[in-house]
């Protein structure tokens, strides 16, 4: 520690022991501590407390007394369990003191053990000091542990929380020295503190309370998600028996947590050829959990690559049982033979799932979930049953609008239970979309796409569910489009778009806005795709939406409006307006550039004028016609506008907006190895170059931008102007282009702009001055310190000891709140 730092300490330990004064808040105190971890870790920590006394006194201090606060209690908890991860300082710390702080006769005998940040400071002070042999020794005779148990139960779930995670670090850590000889364990023969932690896990497991079983449940399920050593195969051969005899209980404690332990135990490298009772257990708890239990359980057991073939086979079963029934009640094609075989589930699960709405329908979200989920993975179950899943998502989005005629009384149960269930169908369309990755039979698709249409057309869709519809569509129509290289549609997608954009337009004239927005967005994906096939084409221009997509420019919502942009800008770079040919065309063009540039320069909103910058970005590096027209004049605009604009996102896009132009007038970099070439050497070009530059105020924003309150925005400007300097070096720099002007006006100017004078305009500078300038600053430099982030300041514990001793008059200095 710096010596002006130790002089400073004894004073703030004074504060900090005495009732009387204002305690620094917790955020000081937190800051105290990062410093001290960063201390401890790079220098001894018993010179740190012999030099510094202060520390010591300060810790003997709260453990005579009762007076201090609570959080001074916490801090100095935690404060005493850093130092004391050393050994040799733990030593030094040993005896009365470490025990009055963490033993049972310390703070539980405390008021201020009923704040929960005391109970919170001795947990993390514990699992601090928890990091040696002696430590572990301490924890047994102190009493600790028999304190940790009872703090599982602890009102605040963060305490309880932390003392389960401790429990898993000290039988861990119990069990370091234990790893290679583990089968000594056999015998019973854990290391005190492991026996202690595992006789309680043992109690817990027995236990008829919930509670205790579920925090048993916690301890081991983190235990095998972190620990991988042998030792803990020994740990589960023993505790086996008692888990698989939760499951003998009439109701099953802690379902989840069991669920989750068993995942866990699975999935650890340790039982990937071993046995030890798992997959025996996991079959019971397939058989013995609830359908909305067992789900998580089932789909874990499938992702794995070592799951037994038998297991596996029973899992997916699980996870099909529901929509085998859809499809039976609906007297649906059942699929492969032998598919619905695997599916037989009790038909009293069934009868108590029907009977509760919600525990239905959350199943089968969750089933869908679960399915969509596998779907991608390669170690899914073979042979996939593609279709019978296609067949039952169909199935279930048809029940939920009433469009499926039952063949028995679970049908009918079924669609009373669906009907109109915006849960359901979101889910359902979500798996729709996954199924479209697979191969499915003609007759199949057409049914898919029906349905599709039929929620795109209902006036009862929901607008989260259209939007849904609409990305299933898209997701459909991707997979089903001919292979790449043909101009034309399928038949059947073509038949299909026909009456989409049918309905397409009917949803852009819609009240709500969020289906204006989510038919815009579902149109700009649209024009992305399949802008350049010719029977596209031809089914779009034959349709109003071009037209109403230009009138939602002036819609009242916002989002809308920036949905639209996105949309006709889309549509424009396609050449897909409604004026497509000839004069007609060029005038659409110029129309929408003017219709685009109002909205940049007047819109109230953020969105839209962010979407117009973007639009206009991607116009610039396509060459689009309303700007190749006359790009000079198009880059001035937008600079002008954007230079104003109060939203930082918009003069970001302003700025990479400029820096294609940049890239676009000096073309590519020139190379030492390139002098051959016939053509005109961009050194030659970059006077014309520089002075466009300047001639557009392109510079000017530039130069503003980097003192932009904002950070992205002056990360963009330094970035643009870096990328200018490189290029303009890259190329030789300003050589044989005459003689160098006077700079003395520049070099005022530059003066005023650095001392605040930032809204003059450097205006009209020779290349010769661009280039002076760009040398002159250390671009390198202002990057880094920008790339520090908005929250970086210089810090110290100098500082911050300042800080907190001026903030009770200490010190005749304010506190500079760093």
């Amino acid at each position: 520690m710096d010596p002006e730092c130790s002089q400073l300490l004894p004073a703030l330990c004074a504060v900090l022991a005495d009732p009387r004064q204002p305690v620094a808040d917790d955020t000081c105190l937190e800051k105290l501590l990062d410093w001290f971890k960063t201390l401890t870790e790079t220098e001894p920590s018993l010179l740190l407390l012999q030099e510094n006394p202060s520390l010591v006194e300060l810790l003997s201090h709260v453990l005579k007394s009762q007076d201090v606060s609570s959080r001074v209690l916490s801090f100095s908890l935690r404060l005493a369990g850093m130092f004391a991860a050393q050994e040799d300082c733990f030593q030094y710390l040993q005896g009365e003191l470490l025990l009055g702080l963490f033993g049972e006769v310390g703070p539980l005998c405390w008021v201020a053990w009923n704040v929960p940040t005391v109970r919170s400071g001795w947990i993390q002070g514990l699992r601090s000091l928890a990091q040696h042999p002696s430590a572990l020794q301490f924890l047994a005779d102190s009493g600790a542990i028999d304190t940790i148990f009872s703090l599982q139960g602890d009102p605040s779930l963060f305490v309880a929380s932390a003392s389960s995670q401790l429990l898993v670090h000290i039988l861990a850590l119990s069990m370091q020295g234990e790893a290679a000889g583990y089968p000594c364990l056999q015998g019973g023969a854990w290391p005190m503190c492991a026996w202690k932690i595992v006789g309680h896990l043992e109690e817990s497991l027995c236990a008829t309370g919930a509670p205790q079983v579920t925090q048993a449940l916690n301890v081991l399920t983190t235990t095998f998600g972190r620990c991988h050593s042998p030792w803990t195969e020994v740990l589960w051969e023993q505790l086996c028996p008692l888990v698989a005899r939760l499951l003998e209980r009439a109701t099953i404690p802690a379902a989840h947590s069991l669920v989750d332990l068993l995942l866990n135990v699975a999935r650890s490298p340790v039982f990937s050829s071993a046995d030890c009772g798992l997959w025996g257990t996991v079959t019971e708890a397939l058989n013995c959990l609830s359908p909305l239990q067992v789900g998580p359980l089932a789909v874990g057991m499938l992702k794995l690559q070592h799951c037994p073939q038998a297991l596996r086979a029973q899992a997916l079963g699980v996870l099909l049982q529901l929509l085998a029934c859809v499809l039976k009640a609906t007297a649906q094609a059942p699929g492969p033979p032998g598919w619905l075989d695997r599916t037989e589930g009790s038909s009293l699960t069934v009868d108590a799932l029907l009977s509760s709405k919600a525990a239905c329908v959350g199943v089968l979200c969750q089933t869908l979930a679960h399915l969509e989920e596998l779907h991608p993975l390669p170690q899914r179950p073979a042979p996939w049953p593609q279709e019978p899943l296609l067949s039952a998502a169909v199935t279930v989005l048809r029940l939920c609008r009433g469009l499926v005629a039952p063949s028995s009384s679970v049908g009918a149960r079924l669609c009373a239970t669906f009907a109109g269930c915006v849960r359901v169908q979101r889910a359902a369309l979500d798996f729709l979309g996954t199924l479209s990755q697979g191969t499915s039979p003609q007759d199949l698709v057409t049914q898919v796409f029906a349905v599709l249409l039929e929620y795109l057309e209902s006036p009862d869709s929901s607008p989260t569910v259209l939007k849904k519809a609409f990305q299933a569509t898209l997701r459909w129509l991707l997979s089903s489009s001919t292979s790449a290289g043909c101009s034309n549609l399928s038949p059947h997608t073509l038949l299909f778009l026909r009456e989409l954009f049918t309905v397409l337009q009917k949803r852009l004239c819609s009240p709500g806005w969020e289906v204006r927005d989510s038919a815009l967005e579902f149109l700009t994906q649209l024009c992305r795709h399949w802008g350049g096939q010719a029977d596209f084409r031809q089914v779009l221009l034959a349709s109003e939406a071009p037209a109403l997509a230009r009138q939602l420019l002036q819609d009242p919502e916002s989002y809308v409006r920036a949905s639209a942009v996105a949309a006709t800008g889309q549509l424009s770079s396609r050449g897909l307006q409604a004026a497509p040919k000839g004069s007609e065309h060029l005038q659409a063009q110029q129309d929408l550039l003017g219709d685009l540039l109002h909205i940049l320069s007047t819109d109230s909103e953020g969105f839209p004028r962010r979407a117009v910058v973007q639009v206009l970005t991607e116009w610039l590096k396509d060459g689009h016609a309303g700007v190749a027209q006359d790009t000079e004049q198009f880059v001035a605009t937008v600079l002008q506008a954007v230079s104003r604009d109060l939203d930082w996102e918009v003069r970001v896009q302003g700025l990479e907006l400029a820096q294609v132009f940049l890239a676009q007038t000096l073309g590519q970099p020139c190379c030492s190895y390139a002098v051959a070439l016939p053509t005109v050497t961009p050194a030659d070009r970059l006077p014309t170059v520089l002075r466009t530059l300047c001639r557009l105020r392109l510079l000017d924003f530039a130069f503003h931008a980097l003192l932009d309150c904002d950070r992205p925005v002056a990360q963009k400007a330094c970035d643009l102007l870096l990328y200018l300097r490189d290029q303009i070096d890259a190329c030789g720099g300003l050589r044989e282009v005459g003689d160098s002007p006077d700079l003395s006006s520049v070099e005022a100017a530059l003066q005023r702009w650095r001392a605040g004078e930032q809204g003059q305009p450097l205006g009209d500078m020779e290349p010769e001055a661009v280039l002076a300038i760009l040398r002159s600053m250390d671009l390198e430099g202002l990057q880094s310190r920008l790339a520090q982030g908005s929250e970086h300041v210089e810090k110290s514990l100098q500082s911050l000891l300042q800080d907190m001793l001026a903030t009770v008059g200490m010190l005749e200095n304010e506190a500079d709140c760093y």
